[in-house]
């Protein structure tokens, strides 16, 4: 019997969800590149949930509960501009820190057209942060609608 060909391997992810300060028109899109380099897509990450934190003024994904979701956007890049925004993503969302800030996982979207798309997103990793006061649930799950979200304090993220 003939040895089968190996799987193929899987295309790189070139797509972020973002949900917070990235956002198109929020104070951090520019860190994402410039237009033109991505396409952005509203979508939406089924069940997680979406935290606002004060005074740091920066939303927090963790995984949540069945009919948990988050509203954002899907961006995605050619492999090219991907290679080129990545590193001020992971920097922004202080990936490398130790400990580190956000973690970067790989979820599935569902897109407001009613498709679905592989992307990264970057969910917060410092539990420890999360039993003090400052953390506050958003349950439609839209950081838009955090109170005081543009109003950062001079040198936050």
């Amino acid at each position: 019997m003939p040895a089968s060909a190996p799987p193929s391997p899987l295309p790189p992810l070139t797509t972020v969800f973002v949900y917070g300060t990235l956002m198109p028109g929020e104070r951090n899109a520019d860190v994402a590149g410039p237009p033109g380099s991505f396409r952005a897509r509203k979508a939406m990450l089924d069940g997680h949930r979406l935290l606002h934190l004060v005074p740091e003024q920066y939303p927090a994904a963790l995984v949540g509960q069945p009919g948990d979701v988050i509203h954002g956007h899907a961006l995605t890049y050619t492999p090219q501009d991907w290679a080129a925004a990545l590193p001020f993503l992971d920097d922004l969302e202080g990936v490398d820190e130790t400990p580190p800030l956000y973690h970067r996982v790989a979820v599935r979207l569902r897109l407001e057209d009613g498709g679905e798309l592989d992307a990264w997103v970057y969910l917060y990793a410092q539990q420890e942060r999360l039993t003090r006061p400052g953390v506050l649930p958003l349950p439609g799950g839209d950081w838009r609608a955090a109170p005081g979200r543009d109003r950062p304090r001079p040198g936050d993220r």
